[in-house]
């Protein structure tokens, strides 16, 4: 999962794009990358792997002059952790074109092959947000015989749509000319854009999430929507265009579940209230299939599990209690081999405090279960801190297939629920009782906040893909991956599943 910015400001946008990639850093912490550009046109670039705070020193901030300027932050491709791969990439012809990307292409072999083929255009690393750019810079070229406009830019974000196939949130610059970002044809992957008045006039923001707006004093305009694109010149003239033929809004449940903020708003949902109805709803079910429960207390996994088992517990009339403390200082730990390493990083985030476990029947809620090796380890934590008995809600349904559209999530067979039943999961992870959420109460509790939205992306939990996928595209992914250096997300932090973009 990445974050991506992008700012036209009045004034040097350095500090402000840094601030805003604070606010993004949970989608994506492995890099982070700034380019501005200055009024000569000018590019200056700084991107490196690490936290934001890391990447940029006073030095740096220094060097990243100019009023427009995009930043990205990231995590790896499975297995990978190349300072080379961080955003923005950055390609000369036309103008001098910088690109971040949030998201996956699932046609990005293809279209390597199309561009040194046909284009003869290099893609210099592994990433298909390079192909993306190339794409979007080699379309650009087409349609410049009257120059660089609004209708040009447009022209060539609508054959992107033609050629490029999976999910992709883009925000792009192009040196000295304007800001450019457009969102793929289904919306899988959110952007919103703003606006802010200052003394010296407007300035606009894109971004992958509304709190990155709201926590600069940028006022939220709407989400881009499925297939469109905008530009933003310098001066800060503004044109949107709808450049898909065929756009239809599926966006990723799953940033309900986890990615995004509380404090976002994503295609007009507000994201802490879907999560509020997710426990809601998960109190229903167990009044429904377990009338006779005998929970003494919920207790929620640090973070994201708080706001689904607060209302979780108000909707059954239990006590709902904070059990276990998180360690924030602890360095990253998602490219790890092997079980006993997993086991042990959940040992270093997470502590109980056994005065809320011991000699009670504790109903723990997360906001998923992927592989279940945390979720494991956590029950047994319950355990040895004193529960009677531990059972286990997720906020999700039980999640049986791959990501392919920018979360770089196991393989099927690495996943816990992947061939196994509700019954055969909770053995696994240890507990005495397993509840799921069901995927219908899941939709219903994300789609009442926005009920224009028809269907939603659920593929994780049912394996339908919105996009359709070639044959033989789910074994090729997991063809790429690499057990030992992908480990199980920490509960409660942006999914340690090393994150496609």
């Amino acid at each position: 999962m990445c974050g991506v910015i992008g700012v036209v400001g009045t004034a040097a946008v350095n500090q402000l794009l840094y601030d805003a990639l604070l606010v993004l850093q949970h989608r994506g912490q492995d890099a982070a990358g700034i380019v501005t550009s200055d009024a000569q046109g000018r590019l200056h670039l700084r991107k490196d792997n690490g936290l934001v705070r890391d990447v940029f020193q006073a030095q740096h901030m220094r060097g990243l002059v100019g009023n427009m300027g995009i930043g990205h932050v990231r995590y790896p491709t499975a297995g990978t952790s190349s300072s080379a791969e961080a955003q923005p990439f950055y390609v000369n012809s036309p103008f001098g074109i910088t690109l971040g990307h949030n998201g996956n292409l699932i046609n990005a072999r293809e279209l390597k092959q199309a561009l040194f083929a046909t284009d003869r255009r290099h893609i210099n690393t592994d990433s298909d947000s390079e192909i993306l750019l190339n794409v979007f810079a080699q379309e650009l070229l087409r349609f410049l015989d009257d120059g660089l406009n609004a209708e040009a830019v447009f022209s060539a974000i609508a054959r992107v749509h033609q050629r490029a196939q999976g999910a992709y949130a883009v925000v792009g610059m192009i040196a000295g000319r304007g800001l450019v970002a457009f969102r793929d044809p289904f919306g899988i992957r959110p952007l919103v854009y703003g606006r802010r008045e200052t003394p010296g006039g407007t300035e606009w923001m894109v971004a992958s999430e509304s709190a990155a707006l709201d926590s600069q004093g940028f006022e939220l305009e709407r989400d881009l929507g499925p297939g469109e694109g905008i530009f933003i010149t310098p001066e800060g003239e503004v044109s949107t265009h709808m450049c898909a033929a065929e756009a239809v809004l599926r966006p990723c449940i799953f940033e309900h579940v986890y990615f995004a903020r509380p404090d976002s708003v994503i295609d007009n949902i507000f994201v802490h209230r879907a999560r509020m109805r997710m426990g809601t709803r998960l109190g229903q079910k167990i009044r429904r299939i377990w009338p006779d429960h005998d929970i003494d207390v919920v207790v929620p996994i640090p973070d994201t599990g708080r706001t689904v088992a607060l209302e979780m517990a108000h909707e059954l009339g239990i006590k709902y209690r904070e059990g276990f403390i998180k360690n924030r200082y602890i360095g990253r730990t998602f490219i790890m081999p092997g079980q006993t390493r997993r086991r042990k990083s959940v040992r270093q985030k997470l502590n109980a405090i056994s005065l809320e476990f011991r000699d009670k029947n504790v109903m723990l809620v997360d906001d998923s279960i992927v592989r279940g090796t945390t979720s494991r380890e956590i029950v047994l934590m319950a355990r040895e801190a004193g529960a009677r008995k531990v059972y286990f809600a997720s906020a999700a349904p039980p999640v049986r297939f791959p990501n392919v559209y920018g979360i770089d999530m196991p393989a099927a067979n690495e996943l816990i629920a992947h061939g196994r039943d509700e019954d055969a999961v909770c053995a696994a992870i240890a507990a005495d009782r397993l509840i799921y959420q069901d995927l219908e109460d899941l939709v219903a509790a994300v789609q009442r906040g926005n009920r224009n939205i028809g269907k939603f992306d659920c593929s994780v939990f049912n394996g339908e893909y919105v996009t359709g996928l070639a044959p033989g595209y789910l074994d090729h992914i997991a063809s790429l991956r690499s057990d030992g250096n992908v480990s199980e997300p920490m509960s409660g932090e942006v999914l340690d599943l090393a994150n496609k973009k």
